[in-house]
Formats: C-alpha cells, structure tokens, sequence
C-alpha cells in the first residue's frame, strides 16, 4: 500500500483546479486528509503490533480465531474476513504455524479440508499483546469525546455505504 505523506499545498490545488476546473478542490483536500490519517493510524497500529513480533495481517487472523468458539476457522473464511488472497493468507498461517501460534487441524467430515486452530501459545501472544494494544487505542480515542466518536464513526459508515460511487 502507497502511504500518502504530503497533502496538498495550497499552490498545488489551485494549480489542479486551473487545469480540471470541475473538480471540488476542498472534497479533494479532504479525502486526502482522510486516507493520510487512515494510513498513519495504520503505521501506529503496525508499530505497536512489531514491539510483540506481529504485524496488523498476523494479528487479525489470531484475533479472528479467538473470536470463534472453538478457537478455528477455514483458510478461505479468514482470507475473506480480512479481505486478503487465499495465497497470503496462506502465508500468514504458514508464518504463525512455525511459531507455534497456530496448528492446521483435518477436517473431521472431509479430510481433504483443514481448519486453523489457535494453540495456547496463540492465546497467550495475544494475552500478551492486547492490553497494549487496548490501552493504545483508549489513549487515542480519547481525544475525542463520545459525541465526536458517534459523528465521526457515523460519517465514516456512510462514506463506506457509498464506496460504489468511485467505481
């Protein structure tokens, strides 16, 4: 993913706006200042995460398998959970299963399909890395009060309601 880090200038707006005249150089300014925070957020996430040997795709299937009651799950279903190909999140569970995180179990009704089970080593890395990460993300939520939260998370769904739109 390419990480925006310059927004607009002024002078390179109004530079776009002489030469597209139809475009609203303000939502242009806006989007970008949105994605650019989206992209550092999602640095600070990874920064946090490497300090416990994860980076944000390894994390989320072990925090999707514990959401499970059985701690397990399909390859396929986690690759689309996390919007990824089947052949990284192959990766991903290669990765873990070498560090013990995770375990490939065959499927009781078809042996020729696995599930991926979360071990107890699993468990205990996000035993580890959670209170971190919850204390993180308290510490930056809140410098916003609930009204703003509500607002912002509120605009944020209907701009991803109508995604459609940049077809």
């Amino acid at each position: 993913m390419l990480l925006l880090k310059e927004l607009p200038t002024s002078k390179s707006l109004q530079k776009f706006a002489e030469r597209y005249p139809e475009a609203d150089m303000q939502a242009i300014l806006d989007f970008a200042t949105m994605l650019r925070a989206a992209s550092d957020i999602s640095v600070a996430l990874d920064k946090l995460l490497v300090k416990h040997g994860l980076l944000q795709g390894r994390w989320w299937v072990l925090v999707l398998l514990l959401r499970q009651d059985d701690l397990t799950s399909t390859p396929t279903i986690l690759a689309e959970k996390t919007g990824v190909t089947k052949a990284t999140m192959t990766g991903f569970i290669d990765s873990l299963e070498r560090e013990g995180l995770v375990s490939r179990v065959i499927g009781t009704e078809d042996r020729r399909k696995f599930m991926i089970r979360l071990t107890a080593t699993g468990q205990q890395k996000l035993d580890d890395v959670m209170p971190d990460y919850f204390s993180k993300v308290r510490a930056l939520m809140t410098k916003l009060d609930a009204k703003e939260r509500d607002v912002m998370v509120s605009n944020m769904k209907q701009l991803a309601s109508n995604l459609d739109l940049m077809k």
